[in-house]
Order: structure tokens, then C-alpha cells, then sequence
């Protein structure tokens, strides 16, 4: 049985965008030898509906570092958003993007790190705003993905609770931060192998690290 990597991530997370280079990469080199599986992990999740223009001055401030640090870009549809929260009609929540990404686990379980990649590229390249159903639409033909059911899963309370379970299931992993890497090596045991962004050949190195102790 190959250990698995745990990527708790969140589709609204700026630095995990900038981590998804990273971690596709990982997922193409090394999954002959472990498994992947994304946990999302609920960062925005509001009791009640917030704008925007809670957040925007922040992340007006953050995105340079982010694209500085790991040569991400941010699209101009979705800077806008940022640049003009006064004018945007954004009420960020990470619930809907978590839904999307149980669904497609169920379907396409070795793809699980290229689709929440997509759906970061999704909003922070092309500006898609993830609480709006219609925001997935252009992805269900890139995975050749039946429109009727999809949409029937996204509004039903099964993939509702999945989600909900997984943002508990990160909290049970004592994540604090995104993105955050672990790797499970018994029932019990993890490995932290990332907590924030972690450029490629230190992540490589520590899995290569752990593997190592898993096979000796």
C-alpha cells in the first residue's frame, strides 16, 4: 500500500495558487510511488455574507510577495476585484470551490491536485467569482464532466457534509495555515512535509527523506 500525501489547501488561498506549480509537479514525479489526495480546508467560511472589501487591502499588499516569491501571476480580471472592491459584487466563501472538488475526487481521484489548481487559476488568473455555479461550467468540459449531475451534486446536502467534513479533518491535523503538505506513513502517524509556500526541491527532498525511512 503506497503512504499518501495529504495537500490541504483552499481555493480562495493566495500562496496555495502560488504552491500549485509545486505541487503538480510533485504529483507528476512521484505518483507511481504515493498516493495524493487535496483536503479543502474551509478558510472562508463566514456565518454571514462578507464583501470583498473586508479582505481586499490585504491581499492588494500580499499578491506582489506572492508573485515575487513563487513567479505566479494574478490576472487582471481578478485584480480588479482587489483594486476596486467598492465597484466588485464578491462575497468570497470557500464552501462552493470544496463542494466542486469532493464531486470531482469521486470522479477523477488520481486528479485531484491538477482541479484545485484549476479552480485557483480559475479565480485568481481569470477572475471567476467560485460562489457562482456558473464559475465551473468551462470545467466540466475540460474533464468531460456530465453538466446535469454535476449540478444536481453541487446543490445536494451529501457533497455539502463532505466538505464540511474535510475542513474538520484538517482541523483534526492541527493545519493552521495553507498550504500545508503532510504525509501519512501509518493510521495514526503524519509527517509535515510543508507548511506555507515550500519551493520544489525542499519538498522533494524531505518526502525523498521520509520515503526513505519508510522503506529501511
Amino acid at each position: 500500500m503506497k503512504p499518501t500525501i495529504f495537500y490541504c489547501y483552499d481555493a480562495y488561498c493566495g500562496w496555495c495558487y502560488g504552491f500549485s506549480p509545486v505541487i503538480k509537479k510533485l504529483t507528476e514525479n512521484y505518483s507511481d510511488r504515493v498516493e495524493f489526495e487535496v483536503l479543502s480546508g474551509g478558510m472562508i467560511v463566514p456565518e454571514q455574507p462578507v464583501p470583498i472589501s473586508a479582505t481586499a487591502h490585504f491581499i492588494d499588499k500580499a499578491y506582489p510577495t506572492v508573485e515575487e516569491l513563487t513567479g505566479i501571476k494574478f490576472g487582471t480580471d481578478f485584480l480588479w476585484h482587489i483594486k476596486h472592491p467598492e465597484l466588485s459584487d464578491w462575497f468570497p466563501n470557500s464552501e462552493m470551490a470544496a463542494i466542486a472538488m469532493c464531486i470531482f475526487k469521486e470522479l477523477y481521484p488520481h486528479r485531484q491536485v491538477e482541479f484545485a489548481a484549476d479552480l485557483q487559476y480559475a479565480l485568481n488568473f481569470e477572475g471567476r467569482d467560485l460562489t457562482d455555479k456558473e464559475a465551473y461550467r468551462h470545467l466540466l468540459e475540460k474533464y468531460s464532466i456530465n453538466e446535469e449531475a454535476f449540478y444536481e451534486k453541487l446543490n445536494s446536502d451529501v457533497f455539502k457534509e463532505q466538505a464540511h467534513y474535510e475542513f474538520q479533518l484538517c482541523k483534526q491535523l492541527q493545519v493552521t495555515g495553507f498550504p500545508c503538505v503532510l504525509i501519512q506513513i501509518a493510521e495514526t502517524k503524519f509527517h509535515l512535509l510543508a507548511r506555507g509556500y515550500t519551493n520544489y526541491e525542499d519538498l522533494s527532498t524531505r518526502l525523498e527523506a521520509v520515503l526513505k525511512e519508510i522503506n529501511a
